[in-house]
């Protein structure tokens, strides 16, 4: 079985709301999630495009340091690192993967370039490889299973 993305209606809504916002420059983000082994997708966090760009995004260095340790003294890491595409399809472009250095994130990918539809994908990118993976869009999350108990 693939990876897969199990993540918030509310958590897609907000993201997908926000590059609509941005839009026509790229939007991008964080959502930080417990870093337990859960791999749950929690706390919604926009961030500014620095490069104020339609074509790619970059996260301010001193925002980012501050994320990360803000993320440090709550015990989180960053589950899904987001970012929108205003013109193309939701696929992770040559500098996107440069840029990808987190490999246990879901990179997610919005596109905004219908303006009543949008495409929602998720990535794994590790070492330069892109594997798609598939998301499921809950309600709520179920709760922790116990080891054993599924």
């Amino acid at each position: 079985m693939g990876a897969v993305l199990q993540i918030r209606r509310d958590l897609v809504d907000a993201i997908v709301e926000h590059a609509r916002r941005d839009h026509p420059d790229e939007a991008c983000g964080v959502i930080a999630g417990p870093d337990d082994g859960t791999d749950r997708p929690e706390r919604f966090i926009p961030m500014v495009n620095a490069a104020r760009s339609p074509t790619f995004y970059e996260f301010d260095s001193g925002d980012l340091l501050k994320l990360y340790r803000e993320m440090d003294s709550r015990d989180e890491k960053p589950v899904v690192i987001y970012h929108s595409h205003t013109a193309t399809e939701a696929y992770p472009s040559r500098t996107d993967i440069k840029l990808a250095q987190e490999p246990f994130a879901h990179y997610v990918l919005v596109s905004t370039r219908e303006p009543d539809t949008y495409e929602f994908r998720s990535y794994r990118i590790v070492d330069g490889e892109v594997t798609e993976e598939e998301v499921q869009i809950v309600d709520e999350y179920p709760p922790a299973a116990a080891d054993g108990a599924r």
